[in-house]
């Protein structure tokens, strides 16, 4: 009897389920919803770098999707399925009661963002994460050393502290503070203690500066040194982790009634998008999995032996299991790459707004990024005269730091649209050097590059550029929906139907659609290029 498999991809704006064939890794059908309350704009506050979203968005998503997802699929599927996995974004934190519930659903608070999920391009908390990094400098145990050196604001400590400094009530309220990735699968396995939830490695090592070195989570002395607002909260945390292999545990009754499933479905222990991305992505050894939107994650694993003892400063962890168990996962990214892009659209299609006819609006809007796409792959690389840096949005890695910002140099007044979109273009292309050029320089051989994600599969100028600066072919994953399809390998393993993550891999996997394979004459002149953007960003 042939068995299925449902992988649950949470991003930034919607929810994606994707329904899998666990025998060969065949997709079904999928689903996607977006966050109803996300998309009218509530609760962010973009000059504030305030960015956060409800629980109920991701509850009413879950049940629409999964539901829509499975009325595609032929008859009898829904019987078979046997494991759901979920991945989402992150760092992506809750503060929570007792019982782990995410303040926003308890009466009082439904409409305080403070008690709502504080999402990963969340920046308001650059102040704790200066504090973070300057106690762990004076500290005898060096809590970041596995977190790249250096914490993010983009993390959880950094975010709860800034919530509950904030905001007295629900300091008063909070108890503990969950990972969504960790809350989804606690919600439909019912359940409800905190020392009872599964809490996930990947999040935990890369985000919360877990390590067994030190027996799990900083101790309470280092964080109540660092806030008295975090008194007491270890004490309601964790000290074990799971890899995604292991199972949280089976569909609670109300959960499977909804989704119309069974209660002998086994919920997956979660992770983050772009980890189990890697994982569908069929990530080897020396492969660089780069999941490319708004941003970018990237992704390596390393076996044992490569790793020994290194230490690679200013990226975002190096975790054991995070990725694949039995090795080292390390994780790096850009905190703008599409979004840059899409800011500049914005600043040219602002005129726009003062047409009448909206759909003719919308029809200027979405030829622009194309049109410009296709005018800046005609200007050759020597005349590229105009740098950028990629910060528009700060920096993720190397060298977290969310206070850098974008600069354009070498303007004047033949600087056409085209010409600045492909110095943005290749600004993105030369950030992502940089994170390949600190592995390099810390011992750790990239042999190949593998894209995932939107811009990867729909923008051939960016994925060429970016072949040329790294000087390195990129291969574009088949499947459309990678990080659900990790998911779905995730979920197999941990429902019992193959015995490790790479036997997944090796059933379930699809394959790549292309490879853009380095231009030697453009490699050696954007070289040139690239010390020139090395220098840009020391200004």
């Amino acid at each position: 009897m042939t068995k299925y498999v449902i992988g649950i991809d949470y991003g930034s704006d919607s929810c994606r389920a994707l329904v899998v064939d666990a025998s060969n890794g065949k997709e079904l059908a999928a689903a996607v919803r977006n966050y109803p309350r996300w998309m009218k704009g509530k609760y962010c506050d973009p000059a504030k770098n305030q960015y956060r979203q409800h629980p109920l968005d991701y509850i009413e998503v879950l049940e629409a999707s999964v539901k829509e997802a499975l009325a595609k699929c032929p008859a009898g599927v829904a019987e078979n399925v046997v494991g759901i996995s979920f991945d989402t974004t992150g760092s992506t934190p809750a503060l929570t009661d007792e019982n782990g519930t995410p303040l926003a659903l308890l009466p009082g608070f439904e409409e305080n963002p403070n008690a709502m999920f504080i999402l990963w391009k969340d920046h308001t908390a650059v102040k704790e994460a200066d504090e973070i990094n300057n106690l762990s400098k004076e500290w005898d145990i060096d809590y970041v050393k596995y977190e790249g050196g250096i914490y993010s604001s983009e993390w959880v400590w950094a975010k709860v502290l800034h919530v509950l400094r904030e905001d007295e009530a629900v300091k008063a309220k909070a108890t503990s503070w969950v990972e969504y990735c960790d809350w989804l699968p606690a919600l439909i396995t019912g359940t409800t203690g905190l020392k009872d939830l599964k809490r996930g490695r990947c999040a935990a090592g890369h985000k919360a500066m877990w390590d067994p070195e030190w027996n799990g989570l900083p101790d309470e002395k280092f964080l109540t040194t660092l806030g008295p607002e975090l008194a007491g909260l270890r004490d309601n945390l964790f000290e074990e982790t799971y890899t995604s292999d292991v199972a949280a545990g089976t569909l609670s009754p109300e959960w499977a009634e909804k989704l119309g499933l069974s209660t002998d479905v086994v919920v997956g222990v979660s992770a983050f998008d772009c980890h189990m991305g890697a994982v569908g992505a069929e990530i080897t050894p020396n492969t660089l999995v780069r999941a490319i939107g708004t941003s970018t994650c990237d992704i390596l694993v390393a076996p044992y032996d490569e790793m020994k003892d290194k230490l690679i400063p200013g990226i975002c962890g190096q975790v054991d299991g995070s990725v694949i168990p039995g090795m080292v996962g390390l994780e790096a990214g850009q905190s703008g790459f599409g979004d840059i892009y899409a800011w500049f659209k914005n600043v040219l299609s602002w005129p726009l707004q003062f047409l009448d006819d909206e759909a003719q609006r919308k029809a200027i809007e979405d030829k622009i990024l194309p049109a410009l796409s296709e005018e800046a792959a005609k200007v050759p690389v020597e005349e590229s005269t105009i740098v950028a840096t990629d910060w528009l949005n700060g920096r993720r890695t190397p060298d977290a730091d969310q206070t850098v910002t974008g600069t354009i140099a070498g303007l004047n007044l033949g600087s056409s649209a085209p010409r600045i979109f492909r110095a943005l273009v290749e600004a993105t292309a030369f950030g992502s050097r940089a994170i390949t050029d600190r592995f390099a320089e810390h011992g750790i051989e990239i042999k190949e590059v593998v894209g995932i994600g939107g811009v990867a599969k729909k923008s051939p100028f960016v994925m060429q550029t970016m072949a040329d600066v790294l000087n390195m072919p990129i291969k574009v994953s088949v499947s459309e929906q990678a990080m659900a399809l990790g998911a779905a390998m995730f979920a197999a393993v941990a429902a019992g139907v193959y015995s490790s993550v790479e036997e997944a891999q090796s059933a379930m996997g699809q394959g790549f659609e292309k490879t853009y394979y380095p231009i030697a004459e453009n490699a050696a002149q954007y070289n040139e290029i690239y010390k020139r953007y090395i220098e840009l960003g020391k200004i």
